[in-house]
């Protein structure tokens, strides 16, 4: 769920956990990474039968959280990066459009969408990836939209245009999102000058008709 921040426009996730953080998305972890790693910057998603293993083989840029019944350790590295510790290798997503800063966030949310649940209408300051275990992904910008529907199904945008997420198909989406951005700078921001054309909803309406 994001709420409204300190200042205008200014959004936060409530932590996952909080009970105010019963909606659709919540804040697993924040990680504030002084130098990123040279060269195309994925995001790696990987699975470890304990927390202490998944920290055992967690790096600098890397982050141990619980969800949807497994133990996830989340990296931000370069192209073909593994734990030097096992685990079950999940995704890579990416490279991601980062821009040069001075030092970085990450910032980890889980989300849980009913079929035609939106997130609400938002920019961000850096990058941001999408990893969905189940069900369907619609992403619309002011370019037109994006659908996937795989297992396992991803996306990545670039820091800037405004945004619309939403579940479509017929099953929930179980998902992660990561926003990887300025440190200096907030991570999410609520827009209200920018309308999306309806192109997901339409998408989703055509599920539910079929």
């Amino acid at each position: 769920m994001l709420v409204a921040g300190p200042a205008f426009g200014q959004a936060t996730a409530r932590p996952c956990g909080v009970e105010a953080a019963a909606g659709p998305a919540c804040l697993m972890a924040h990680q504030n990474i002084a130098v990123l790693p040279e060269g195309d910057i994925y995001w790696h998603l990987d699975t470890f039968p304990s927390k202490a293993a998944a920290e055992a083989a967690a790096s600098k840029t890397g982050s141990v959280v619980a969800a949807f019944g497994k133990v996830w350790l989340f990296t931000i590295e370069g192209r073909g990066w593994r734990p030097p510790q096992g685990g079950t290798h999940v995704a890579d997503i990416g490279p991601l459009p980062v821009t040069s800063a001075a030092s970085y966030s990450a910032e980890y949310l889980r989300s849980v969408f009913t079929p035609g649940m939106t997130a609400p209408l938002h920019v961000h300051s850096g990058p941001e990836a999408f990893y969905a275990l189940t069900g369907d992904t619609c992403l619309e910008t002011p370019a037109g939209a994006r659908q996937e529907r795989r297992p396992g199904n991803s996306l990545v945008i670039e820091g800037g245009p405004p945004m619309l997420l939403m579940a479509i198909g017929t099953a929930p989406r179980h998902g992660f999102a990561l926003i990887l951005h300025d440190a200096a700078r907030p991570p999410t921001t609520l827009i209200q000058d920018w309308q999306p054309q309806g192109l997901c909803a339409q998408q989703f309406a055509r599920d539910q008709a079929q």
